[in-house]
């Protein structure tokens, strides 16, 4: 049976909102406004985004699949809350995407690319330099995802995204003190060398080393000060 006009705009707008909704939930557990392990509240969540329970508990489906919520029987929705072997398991994956990517791109990377690329490093240097963590993370991100969006490599952009957006699951202590910002920003002149390099072997070893890195890096300071206590956002790399 063929569905009336005003039926398809119903679906449309229905459609429309419930992705809307599934948008601003994962930006509000990525930003870390709700706890690793916090209990869903549909109502209050419904409320605060002045909608039904109905878009929200699409969305709690749609990021349960994704790997950003855990659904628990007779208890409710949570915030996945990831152990340390995961988030090994999940650097792994990521810095051989990372690797990968790194090599794709010195193998055609353009003249437009390489001045983004120095530009970026240039300010975050200055924000290192300033030690201005607020400045410097989200350069940091779009680096990161710049590099990747410009290796030519649609999937392999799309599932380097999943499993960042994971880690951001993991709350530790941010990499500010000892000097990290500064060693991060090293291991990015030596990527962004390797690139200008035109190096592909020379540009995967980097990249795959600075995810390597910043996992040590991550890990020293969890095992320090557990990321119970420490509800922050993730450092460098």
């Amino acid at each position: 049976m063929l569905r009336s006009p005003s039926d398809e705009l119903t679906v449309l707008r229905t459609s429309s909102l419930a992705a809307a909704v599934e948008r601003e939930v994962e930006r509000l557990i990525l930003s870390g406004s709700f706890a690793p392990g916090e209990r869903i509240n549909e109502n209050k969540l419904a409320s605060e985004l002045g909608t039904s329970r109905g878009p929200i508990r699409e969305a709690i489906r749609a990021l349960e699949g994704s790997g950003l919520i855990v659904s628990v029987r007779n208890r409710g929705s949570f915030i996945r809350r990831l152990s340390v072997q995961e988030v090994r398991e999940v650097y792994e994956i990521r810095s051989a995407l990372f690797g990968l990517a790194g090599k794709l791109l010195a193998e055609r990377v353009t003249a437009d690319q390489l001045q983004r690329l120095n530009r970026f490093v240039a300010d975050m240097e200055e924000a290192s330099s300033q030690r201005n963590f607020e400045a410097y993370y989200p350069l940091n991100l779009a680096f990161h995802e710049f590099i990747v969006d410009s290796a030519g490599n649609a999937m392999l952009a799309q599932q380097y995204r999943s499993f960042v957006k994971k880690l951001h699951l993991f709350r530790a202590r941010s990499l500010v003190q000892g000097g990290g910002l500064a060693v991060s920003n090293e291991e990015h002149r030596e990527m962004l060398s390797a690139i200008a390099a035109r190096d592909p072997a020379w540009a995967h070893k980097a990249h795959w080393r600075h995810v390597s890195s910043a996992r040590d890096r991550l890990l020293s300071v969890v095992e320090a000060d557990p990321p119970s206590r420490s509800p922050i956002k993730l450092g460098s790399g």
